[in-house]
């Protein structure tokens, strides 16, 4: 009788736990945003890994916290994505932080800065090495909360209608550029313009511009550059790691139920982590159909590179000078991509330059 009295308390405690968790998920609020991306529906890569992000909030809130997102131009232009947070027009966006270059340089480190860190260094730096909290505190200003929001590797260097073999053979060159790289271009003779990409072939194929960078060889291929200009370049030393953010109105942040935060915050990790993947896939079967189609693959010489690097130390050396809030971060970064460059040269960067060797033998 004892052991059936057990069972039958047992059972119904069991019934009672299985009959709560559905009304707490139906005692959570359902909550409607909006996400404005900087890009088009077209790049697969980037907008769809955000259509991921919103489709995976769901599903960790049974479908109570819904994100629709919006591509560039259909809220507002992808280039004002940050203000329109910050306004509260939207809740929430997906852009790169170095579109903001020209209200503070300091957004940059949020995304990428010439000869910073790779996508994995980034990550790390982001996530476990304080900047996230310097970055928090800087965005504080701009009531904005960020996340991270994937990463597209080390990138191209871009396409050109004629070689540059030396520093010299950028003198007087028109190229589509902006934000840390404009500046560091200009003072090797380059002469920045900011374009946006769907004007980007036709400025190539009229020769108002000589040369254009974008990302790397599967979005560089949906532009069809190669057909204006041939000469390909690598590496994008602006663009070591450059890291996209969730942009998130801190008001409507505060307002979200912790459950929901949660789920927010998980969803911006597996977005992370995935659109680097997709790169990771997709950009050698899309490098062998460019070289295919005519693409003529060279590396800047150390010329080109070693000039790069002095005129990138300086540029920083000189805004760390005269802006604080970019000094904050910058120190401390610094160090970090020190000693991340160092371990690098132990473990990672040796197997890496080996297995690259004895695959060309």
């Amino acid at each position: 009788m004892q052991r059936r009295s057990f069972l039958t308390r047992s059972a119904a405690a069991a019934g009672t736990a299985t009959v709560a968790a559905p009304a707490f998920a139906q005692a959570q609020p359902a909550v409607s945003w909006r996400l404005a991306s900087s890009f088009p529906k077209t790049l697969d890569t980037i907008y769809g890994s955000a259509d991921g992000f919103v489709k995976r909030v769901a599903q960790l809130t049974n479908d109570k916290f819904q994100i629709r997102q919006f591509a560039a131009g259909e809220i507002v232009p992808g280039l004002q994505v940050m203000d329109a947070v910050q306004a509260g027009t939207v809740e929430i966006g997906h852009t790169p932080a170095y579109y903001y270059f020209g209200k503070d340089p300091t957004f940059a480190f949020d995304c990428a800065v010439p000869f910073g860190l790779t996508s994995r260094q980034q990550t790390a730096w982001f996530d476990q090495g304080g900047g996230r909290e310097l970055l928090r505190e800087f965005y504080r200003g701009y009531g904005i909360v960020n996340f991270m929001g994937g990463n597209t590797g080390v990138q191209m260097g871009g396409w050109y209608r004629k070689e540059i073999r030396s520093v010299a053979d950028l003198k007087g060159l028109k190229m589509r550029v902006a934000g840390f790289a404009g500046r560091v271009m200009e003072r090797m003779g380059v002469v920045p313009q900011q374009i946006p990409a769907g004007d980007v072939y036709a400025a190539l194929e009229k020769g108002t511009i000589d040369a254009a960078e974008w990302v790397g060889p599967y979005d560089d291929e949906k532009l069809g550059l190669v057909r204006v200009a041939p000469h390909y370049y690598s590496p994008g030393w602006w663009e070591t790691g450059p890291q996209l953010s969730f942009y998130v109105n801190s008001k409507h942040w505060d307002k979200l139920p912790k459950q929901y935060q949660a789920a927010l915050e998980a969803a911006t990790y597996e977005c992370h982590v995935r659109m680097q993947a997709d790169y990771d896939a997709k950009n050698p079967g899309a490098l062998a159909r460019l070289l295919k189609n005519g693409a003529k693959l060279h590396n800047f010489s150390k010329d080109v590179m070693d000039a790069a690097y002095r005129q990138s130390t300086a540029v920083m050396e000189e805004e760390a000078a005269k802006n604080a809030k970019f000094r904050k971060i910058y120190e401390p970064w610094k160090r970090f991509r020190h000693d991340q460059n160092q371990w690098a040269s132990v473990a990672e960067a040796a197997m890496q330059n080996y297995l690259i060797a004895a695959g060309r033998r």
